[in-house]
């Protein structure tokens, strides 16, 4: 046998390509004191990708470790899996375990943002397969630059496009998220994909390699040139669409061919023939050994020449890159391959066997009977450099918050609330979305309970019994920007709030962390207050955080994105037949105002469209608050009190009443409560509050329920026939002026 590690243990002088692999000198230095040697070209290959900052976490794993100190239980029972497992999983009830978990795929779906988008979802519904559950749903937070800007007339169809049509094709409904727009997400849109999958508690699986002998299988499509690099390079550094070696670096996915992966896959689990498995998403190859190598008891030697290509062209460093989709790794013991690769052949399936697990604890890969790859997996996993990079509270920041939103001039004559009120509804970040959520499939599979526009989703888990869960993804980068410590806590808090309002118990979170360039002692500065935010927040909740992504280098010539850490929130109900809608369905329905509203406009939707303006202190969250409205909410719909229920977030009540009134049609009328001005109660974005409808008849109940949380609650109106939103004493508004205004936005922008 050649051997090409000899080759490179002779040859220290030997010029190599680090930098153009995204290594710092240092790095490289490093990987040579490591191996005793400079690397061969595939090892350089493997540690330039799994050493990246979208797979290794070098600039963000030492303060992540603070979510380690979070309890290691939800209010419905212990975490099955967490942090480092390929998702997260809880313990529900009845036997039932849920794995949910949410990624980026920002950079790659501005360069193409049909694929870069398509494949995001492909992955992260691939992260949850791997967990040994079957995926369930899928959940999608979107940011653009302004909706009248050029480009996003480029990247927000794509982006949408691909989305659905991944999604749709492999039969997932599409169940809730975001649609937001702000200049700093042009030229680098995020795109955060979650999925939730469910299965038995002795269903659960673990990427690690165990038992000598056992075989390494590599099954479904074929290895590609497409997305060398794509999320692993590509994502960890500071975007420039100026460099052309970039575009073909985004995934190509096939969408059908991942949907026979997925049945594949949970027959070959139900078979009893898989010992382990891994995804090959990010880094492909190189991460699916090395991981399941480095998590496991002993060594792995591959031929990589074995595996099946698309371009026989391909070298072996690209075969060790590509990010290729729709691919998987299992371990398999000796006796079970047949049967496994019988079940792969039902489906259509490739699988090959490409190795086995051998005693020791090196990874060894060859390539036409030559020795290419001798690592220690751990070093290539698990071990790569970690940075405690600068951080600095940013000299800006005071003036920011001096400048406060509370101090902007109002106007609280009724013509021009109710101008105002057409203003907002008529904004990009509140008007409709359907032309966006008509594109997913959102009752495939027939269990959808609640979709878009509902609050949260909701998805039946067991037919007979009617146990459900709840989903809801949250972000506010505007409030972020002002503190990103109570940015967090308030996205934390909204997405608890939306869960808790379909009736459902929040009990545990997946997040997506979207920063600029960890390079910038500013942005580390707003990374770590955010996962303060987050740690201090989840404690007081109860709610641990089950896992997520961090996304770095999302800026673009020098303009850093907002802060946006997204928060997305499970949460249990025990009866899906008990869940609260969003809307006013009964007209003489009682309207009212749960929580206390303060004067709390900094950041919010308000001084944004009427003002222009970005300044102050966000709205201070309240835990307290928020544990009180879910009780009420989750006993509320146990006894059947409540017939619909909204959020107060974005735009405050104004926005929570006219989305109600144009979910089913019917109109409002309401007299604001006194002690407030009328601009401070119809926009105030106060935390902790809710718009909900009770019967007459059930009133007394649900005001008592209220009164054992100490939630404050105001009768503020009623349900009424006549399309029309009235604030007595201020405005009234006609349904289908609202709706006008609240339709046109995105549409007139798309064409």
């Amino acid at each position: 046998m050649v051997d090409t590690v000899e080759n490179a243990r002779r040859t220290p002088d030997f010029e190599q390509p680090w930098a153009a692999l995204g290594l710092k000198e240092d790095e490289y230095q490093r990987i040579r004191a490591l191996l005793g040697r400079r690397p061969t070209g595939g090892e350089l290959a493997m540690y330039s990708v799994m050493w990246s900052e979208h797979c290794s976490y070098k600039s963000s794993k030492i303060h992540l470790k603070r979510f380690g100190v979070l309890p290691q239980t939800t209010p419905r029972g212990p975490l099955l899996a967490g942090i480092g497992d390929n998702a997260g999983a809880v313990d529900i009830g009845q036997g039932y375990a849920i794995t949910f978990k949410s990624e980026s795929h920002n950079h790659p779906s501005y360069v193409e943002p049909y694929q870069g988008a398509a494949t995001g979802v492909g992955g992260i519904v691939r992260d949850i397969l791997a967990m040994g559950a079957r995926p369930i749903a899928v959940m999608d937070g979107l940011r653009f630059g302004p909706l009248d800007a050029p480009d996003t007339g480029r990247v927000l169809p794509g982006i949408v496009a691909g989305v659905g049509g991944y999604g749709n094709c492999l039969g997932l409904p599409n169940i809730g998220g975001e649609v937001n727009f702000d200049p700093s997400y042009y030229d680098n849109p995020l795109v955060n994909a979650l999925c939730v999958g469910v299965m038995r508690h002795e269903d659960l699986k673990f990427a690690k390699a165990t038992g000598v002998g056992n075989k390494v299988i590599l099954y479904g499509a074929a290895t590609g040139a497409d997305g060398i690099g794509g999320a692993s390079i590509l994502a960890s550094e500071t975007f420039d669409d100026s460099k052309p070696s970039k575009r073909p670096a985004v995934q190509v996915g096939d969408p059908f061919m991942e949907k026979l992966l997925i049945e594949c896959t949970l027959e070959l689990f139900a078979a009893g023939v898989v010992t382990a498995i891994q995804d090959l998403g990010a880094a492909g190859i190189s991460c699916a050994t090395s991981e399941l190598a480095s998590a496991g008891d002993g060594g792995m030697h591959c031929e990589l020449d074995l595996v099946p290509l698309r371009d026989e062209t391909m070298t072996p460093e690209e075969i060790l890159m590509s990010e290729s989709q729709e691919r998987m790794m299992a371990i398999c013991e000796p006796e079970a391959v047949d049967e496994f690769l019988k079940i792969c052949a039902k489906w259509d399936v490739q699988a090959t066997v490409i190795g086995e697990l051998v005693p020791g604890d090196r990874l060894f890969i060859d390539w036409h009977h030559e020795r290419i790859v001798d690592v220690d997996p751990r070093t290539v996993a698990h071990e790569g450099p970690t940075y405690d990079r600068p951080q600095a509270r940013p000299a800006w920041l005071d003036a920011l918050n001096a400048d406060h939103a509370n101090q902007l001039p109002r106007d609280n004559a009724g013509p021009r609330l109710a101008e105002t009120v057409l203003r907002l509804v008529g904004s990009p970040n509140l008007c409709d979305r359907s032309w966006v959520t008509d594109q997913y499939d959102r009752f495939v599979r027939g269990n959808s309970v609640l979709s878009q526009p509902d609050d949260a989703g909701m998805v039946r888990i067991d037919e007979h019994t009617n146990l459900g869960i709840a989903l809801a993804t949250d972000a506010n980068g505007r409030y972020c920007q002002l503190n990103p410590y109570l940015g967090a806590q308030l996205a934390l808090s909204e997405a608890y709030r939306n869960v808790a309002v379909s009736g459902a118990q929040p009990v545990a979170v997946t997040d997506c962390l979207n920063f600029g360039s960890p390079e910038d002692a500013e942005v580390m500065w707003q990374f770590v207050e955010a996962i303060k935010g987050l740690v201090d927040g989840c404690r007081a909740l109860g709610t641990p955080v089950t896992g997520g992504n961090v996304s770095f280098y999302n800026q673009t010539g020098g303009r850093n994105i907002l802060p946006t850490p997204q928060v997305g929130m499970l949460g249990v109900i025990d009866d899906v037949r008990t869940r609260i809608p969003m809307g006013f369905s009964r007209p003489g329905d009682v309207v009212l105002l749960l929580g206390e509203t303060k004067e709390e406009l900094g950041g919010s939707a308000w001084s944004e469209v009427i003002h222009a303006h970005l300044g102050g202190l966000p709205p201070y969250p309240n835990f307290d608050g928020e544990q009180a409205l879910a009780s009420v909410m989750i006993a509320a719909a146990e006894r059947g009190l409540v017939a619909g229920a909204h959020d107060l977030s974005e735009g405050g009540l104004a926005i929570a009443l006219t989305e109600s009134c144009l979910r089913h049609g019917n109109g409002v009328s309401v007299t604001l409560p006194e002690g407030l001005d009328a601009t401070t109660m119809l926009f105030s974005e106060t935390p902790a509050r809710a718009l909900v409808c009770v019967q007459a008849r059930k009133l007394d109940e649900f005001v008592a329920l209220c009164e054992q949380q100490r939630l404050p609650v105001a009768r503020i109106g009623e349900v009424v026939r006549q399309p029309e939103l009235e604030v007595v004493g201020q405005f009234s508004l006609p349904l289908s002026k609202i709706r006008e205004a609240w339709r046109a936005p995105i549409p007139t922008a798309m064409g």
